[in-house]
């Protein structure tokens, strides 16, 4: 009798860090970052599309915010990353781990069986934040998350299209009683129709939900791969989506890329 073999599945990393978050509802909080590689979406905005693909190696931060990388070979097993974390978790230094990426989802199986162990080693919260369109893999990791802040990709300016899988999203969200954030990315080609389909949207799994608006950050020559132009929306404009969707949710903040501010990674 031949006996069977559980195999454990591996990640590709971009890198681990500790630093200090610069978005939505978690601004300003100091968080482990677990940036995963790949993602699945194509957004004209994105300032890190180096996490598109799967990377050979992977960046691994040795001591909380000194960034003293050192350099492996990706894929990674579960147990190295948790070595990593660990490594970070100084007492009362972070106030959760943030899963990002790329797109942390397709890494489902792998965080299945990640989480629970990093949870129960760093007793740490588990921030996800992920582009809110892969409905299909988040049950599998429900259960070991806090918080999910889901950026909701409205067409005009992100050039992808996912309103379906964003409201069954933020419902089994909702429904797991997680702490939940919604950000939309903002520039002058924002069409205020899609801003207020996007708050309708929220509102029907639950008008509590914070929408946070956050201004795009202009492309530098090397970030860009898209001939959409990346603008930053005009402050008028911004006033007026605000006054727009708070019609239909009760919280719309503004917030802009705080750690761009701060030149945090």
């Amino acid at each position: 009798m031949i006996a069977k073999t559980t195999v454990k599945p591996t990640a590709r990393l971009v890198e681990v860090f500790s630093a200090i978050q610069g978005e939505g509802l978690n601004v300003g909080t100091r968080q482990i970052f677990i940036r995963f590689g790949i993602c699945d979406l194509r957004c004209h905005f994105c300032d890190s599309a180096h996490t598109w693909n799967a990377p050979s190696s992977c960046h691994i931060e040795r001591s909380p915010g000194l960034r003293d990388f050192e350099i492996y070979s990706n894929p990674i097993s579960i147990s190295m990353l948790v070595e990593w974390v660990t490594r970070q978790n100084l007492p009362s230094l972070h106030d959760s781990i943030s899963l990002t990426g790329g797109e942390p989802l397709l890494h489902a199986p792998f965080l299945a069986q990640f989480l629970p162990e990093v949870r129960s080693l760093t007793n740490l919260p588990i921030y996800l934040e992920t582009g809110g369109h892969r409905p299909e893999q988040l049950p599998m990791i429900l259960p070991y998350l806090d918080s999910v802040g889901m950026d909701l990709k409205i067409p005009s300016v992100s050039g992808e299209s996912h309103w379906t899988e964003h409201q069954q999203f933020l419902q089994l969200c909702l429904d797991a009683n997680l702490e939940i954030f919604v950000k939309i990315i903002v520039s002058q080609r924002t069409d205020p129709g899609e801003l207020e389909r996007a708050a309708s949207l929220v509102r029907e799994v639950n008008e509590n939900i914070p929408i946070f608006l956050q201004p795009v950050t202009p492309l530098t020559e090397t970030q860009k791969f898209s001939e959409v132009p990346v603008l930053a929306p005009l402050p008028d404009q911004v006033l007026e989506w605000q006054a727009l969707m708070k019609k239909f949710v009760k919280q719309v903040r503004v917030i802009p890329q705080t750690h761009k501010m701060l030149n945090q990674l």
